[in-house]
């Protein structure tokens, strides 16, 4: 079975590719050497980080930075907000799973990671880190830049924090830089939301923070790969970006950082609260029709169907690519902390270890139509000039983030199993 799913999967990276043709400048500039390197890359990033024990194991070590991260905030939340944040509870407790708050509980990670991100920032940690992995995908890629810079960024901030470490050249990116700037911004997710998602689903796999970094690095050359395939004619590069000082001192960084993640924080449980809401509206419309199948219809069962064939090109059964198909769709047309939120209450029998998996990686991105337009505001405040450009290059990059989320997802299925 597995060997069947390997060819499947394998077919779902050809056909991912496939699909980003009709929407190219020019089929015939495409370097084919670039596409293979680029899937080859992918594959490497995979083998070696989960798959090479000294190197899994030290990333296992990751895990026990997410623990104590979370415990250290529980100390915070439970000191502000009482037993609402996690404290001792002032009376008996017969249901300790009522006691559980995801606003003063679960999300408050946020504000601790971009207060921690913002001084590691300011003490060159992160610069560092960023300039050595963006130093091997312009050896092997030739992506250099400004646009190298911010694409490698993504993987420790978000998709408008990125591009502001590089705000001075966006104006002479060219096309290609910018969609590749937005793919790449919508292919991954936060360092910030990465942990919160670690503690999610930390019951699926033991090593969760490892799998979502190691997504979030095979996302860099598979943004890149979807980029060059739509504007293979346009890549030359805005020059050499040094990333500039943000802050002023640690404690600048520490209190910026702070509220940084205040907003974050603020905005997740506000865009969670409305997205929800709006589900169950819809779901209440579309009840109204009549059944299909014995039951009736649902927001989660129109995606899944509509969804499930690409679930199946990563090489997911088609006796769980429904299910799976929901999840991406519910990731693509609302957001994907919803699709883990669903993924996180399936039971172990809902899907199998690989397709958990597969789906894991697939949903790790902010491909969605509201991240599309957030991108474009964000971006465009930096340089009101190219609005035109982010806004015609926008639906393209919300595609190849999808489909570079998509072949991670195969990949991993491919290389884990």
């Amino acid at each position: 079975m597995s060997v069947v799913l390997d060819l499947q999967a394998a077919a779902g990276i050809l056909v991912f590719i496939a699909l980003a043709l009709p929407f190219s400048s020019s089929i015939a500039s495409i370097r084919w050497r670039v596409v293979a390197v680029a899937v080859l890359l992918q594959f490497v990033i995979c083998f070696v980080l989960l798959r090479v024990p000294p190197i899994a194991n030290a990333l296992g070590y990751l895990n026990h930075a997410v623990t104590a991260l979370s415990a250290a905030t529980n100390q915070g939340t439970a000191f502000v907000f009482g037993y609402v944040g996690g404290g001792p509870p002032p009376f008996t407790v017969t249901h300790p799973g009522a006691l559980v708050s995801f606003a003063f509980q679960v999300i408050p990670i946020i504000i601790v990671v971009s207060a921690l991100s913002a001084v590691l920032w300011y003490w060159r940690v992160l610069p560092f880190v960023i300039g050595a992995i963006a130093w091997v995908f312009e050896r092997t890629l030739g992506t250099r830049g400004p646009a190298g810079f911010a694409v490698t960024a993504n993987v420790f901030v978000g998709q408008v924090e990125a591009p502001l470490l590089v705000r001075p050249y966006i104006a002479r990116m060219t096309r290609y830089e910018l969609l590749l700037l937005m793919t790449a911004g919508m292919a991954m997710i936060a360092g910030s939301m990465m942990i919160v998602y670690a503690a999610m689903l930390a019951g699926h796999f033991d090593n969760m923070i490892s799998q979502l970094l190691t997504k979030s690095l095979m996302s860099i050359p598979a943004s890149i790969l979807f980029a060059y395939l739509f504007l293979p004619d346009d890549t030359q590069s805005a020059g050499h970006a040094e990333p500039g000082r943000i802050y002023t001192s640690t404690m600048d960084a520490l209190t910026r950082g702070t509220a940084d993640g205040l907003n974050i924080w603020l905005n997740v449980a506000a865009i969670l609260l409305v997205l929800i809401a709006s589900v169950a509206l819809l779901n209440m419309i579309v009840g109204l029709l009549p059944l299909v199948g014995g039951a009736p219809l649902s927001l989660e069962r129109i995606v899944g169907w509509l969804f499930a064939p690409l679930a199946w090109l990563m090489g997911i059964p088609w006796s769980e690519a429904p299910l799976a198909g929901s999840l991406l769709g519910i990731k693509t047309v609302l957001n994907e902390f919803l699709a883990y939120l669903k993924l996180a209450d399936l039971g172990p029998a809902a899907l199998s270890d690989r397709t958990r998996l597969v789906a894991i990686y697939a949903l790790c991105g902010f491909a969605n139509f509201a991240s599309m337009g957030i991108q474009i505001s964000g971006i465009a405040a930096m340089a009101p000039e190219r609005r035109a450009d982010l806004n015609a290059l926008a639906l393209r990059a919300l595609l190849g983030a999808t489909l570079a989320s998509c072949m991670t997802g195969a990949i991993v299925g491919i290389v884990a199993y």
